[in-house]
């Protein structure tokens, strides 16, 4: 049976039954226009059993779309897609929170607004390929950003924010991490401006800081998160000091007063994720880790490869407040009651991941322990 996992906390405004909360997963089951669908209402529905929902990443604009059906919150269609979602969350009585997406680089002309080139803080282009509706395609060298056409990136931020605040959303997450747009900006290894959004660690960070701040404005800053991954290379992402960077990062977040940092720790250096005990684990966090938990001083919310007995021990040992998990809540619906009973868990079918329909999404058994 667990205990640091079942205890409630509070986070902003929002009383949370437990510290098992579900994280962001895109799954790429959106309709047409990129408008969440009966089906997306009913997977987020079984799911409701959640501290807090945090949804699959939700494009701001028709630029910041990165993937074939992916959803977004930025038209009158979208905004009432997501009102279902939230209202079937809302009568199974869970809390629902809108994670606010803009890719960048990580795009192709295929999916942009008149075949356009991706934007970018640098013509920068990633290693790999792109997800398109023809297949894979390598990525392409995107358009820098010309300076004044930041403010309108912020715009888009504020825009999905007010239209998630329409759709019914408890809170918002601001995606900062995983090599997109945010990420992009802060990271040395993709920005490479001379302007006021480059250069400096604090030209880096401004991006950022002041799409927090305008998101902060529409919901109050105690219903808004943010997350980062400071040491991952999905998405072809290098940062020549992880440590101090993100460490300000987090303080600056801090001084706006957001109520969450969701921190992904895939990729951090020497940490063995998959032979070590939960303790081990846990100890072999990187220091800055701990940095962050000195920095951000409401609530921390950590993610990747953990399981019941590790989240139970980051919580016991201090080191964060809450706890998200991907994989295991795609595969298991009712989670929570599995964690916190020592129930089985179901294995999640990778090959249904991304696309398709309800097979590998809306039918994973529920436990009748």
């Amino acid at each position: 049976m667990s205990e640091a996992l079942a205890q409630p906390f509070r986070i902003g405004p929002l009383e949370l039954p437990h510290r098992v909360v579900m994280a962001p997963m895109t799954r790429n089951r959106a309709g047409s226009g990129n408008v969440p669908q009966a089906l997306n209402s009913e997977y987020y529905r079984q799911r409701a059993s959640a501290a807090l929902v945090i949804t699959e990443a939700t494009q701001v604009s028709e630029q910041g779309v990165g993937y074939p059906l992916t959803p977004g919150i930025h038209s009158p269609g979208q905004v009432a897609g997501w009102q279902a979602v939230t209202d079937a969350v809302h009568r199974a009585g869970g809390r629902i929170a809108l994670q606010l997406w803009h890719v960048g680089r990580i795009s192709h002309s295929s999916l942009q607004p008149g075949g356009a080139l991706p934007v970018a803080p640098s013509a920068i282009a990633a290693a790999g390929e792109a997800m398109t509706f023809e297949g894979m395609k390598p990525f392409e060298t995107p358009r820098a950003l010309e300076t004044d056409e930041i403010p309108g990136i912020v715009e888009q931020f504020r825009l999905g924010a007010r239209n998630a605040m329409e759709a019914g959303f408890d809170a918002v997450e601001i995606h900062g991490g995983n090599g997109y747009l945010l990420d992009q900006f802060v990271r040395d290894g993709t920005n490479a401006r001379s302007d006021a959004y480059g250069g400096t660690l604090a030209n880096r960070l401004r991006l950022p800081l002041e799409v927090a701040e305008a998101v902060s404005e529409i919901w109050g800053a105690d219903r808004v998160g943010f997350r980062i991954s400071p040491y991952q290379r999905f998405n072809d992402m290098t940062d020549s000091a992880p440590e101090a960077t993100f460490a300000a990062l987090a303080g600056a977040l801090d001084g706006i007063g957001i109520a969450w940092l969701h921190v992904v720790e895939s990729d951090a250096p020497g940490r063995d994720t998959e032979a070590c005990d939960a303790r081990d684990f846990v100890a072999a966090r990187p220091p800055l880790f701990r940095t962050l938990r000195e920095e951000f001083g409401r609530a921390l919310i950590v993610n990747s490869a953990y399981d019941g007995p590790r989240g139970e021990a980051v919580l016991g040992a201090g080191q964060a407040d809450l706890v998200s998990y991907a994989t295991l809540f795609l595969a298991n619906p009712d989670l929570p009651k599995r964690l916190l009973g020592g129930g089985p868990l179901n294995a999640p079918a990778r090959k249904t991941y991304y696309g398709g329909g309800a097979a590998g999404y809306t039918d994973y058994p529920f436990w009748d322990g």
